[in-house]
């Protein structure tokens, strides 16, 4: 209770932040959730880490990934400097990594359920394409609510692992 709690409290600070503006430059068609991707929790934390995993120059799947957020839905990277987007700026911002190529598997997650409402605790780490080999994890916290007919994501705030803030033991792999 104690970890959600904080990890509120981190997001309710993060949004009183004014966010910073990205210019979208990619246009993202509007589609139909495919009821497979929202239908369940473990169906949209599936669709939340394909949709980012892509070969270079492999079409993204940005309309899909669309269809997972909330309309007012908040990406907040928690780092160096407290960085917070939409949509359109999440993607205007990822574009040139998906580019190259991006790999971003989930090591481990964590569901706190309530009823219709789910915290999500997820670890991932970040593989270069060329080799497979990791340089960088960290934490996503992915907030969800359940209307009735699917799963929606609120909001996502994430931080990457470094010395001061290695990922939790419960959010690590068995092996690592």
């Amino acid at each position: 209770m104690r970890t959600v709690l904080v990890n509120v409290l981190l997001l309710v600070a993060a949004c009183a932040h004014a966010p910073e503006t990205t210019t979208p430059s990619v246009h993202v068609e509007t589609v139909p959730a495919n009821p497979e991707d929202v239908s369940t929790i473990d169906g949209v934390m599936r669709a939340f880490y394909e949709v980012v995993n892509v070969a270079p120059d492999a079409p993204r799947q940005w309309a899909r990934d669309r269809t997972l957020y909330a309309p007012w839905i908040h990406f907040v990277a928690i780092g160096s400097k407290l960085t917070v987007f939409d949509h359109p700026s999440f993607v205007a911002q990822a574009e040139p990594l998906m580019r190259e190529g991006f790999r971003e598997p989930e090591l481990r997650r964590v569901v706190y359920r309530y009823g219709n409402i789910a915290h999500v605790a997820s670890s991932y780490e970040l593989l270069r394409r060329s080799d497979g080999s990791r340089y960088a994890r960290g934490v996503n916290y992915i907030q969800l609510y359940f209307d009735g007919q699917r799963w929606w994501i609120a909001s996502v705030v994430w931080q990457d692992e470094d010395a001061e803030h290695p990922i939790p033991p419960e959010l690590l792999p068995p092996s690592s």
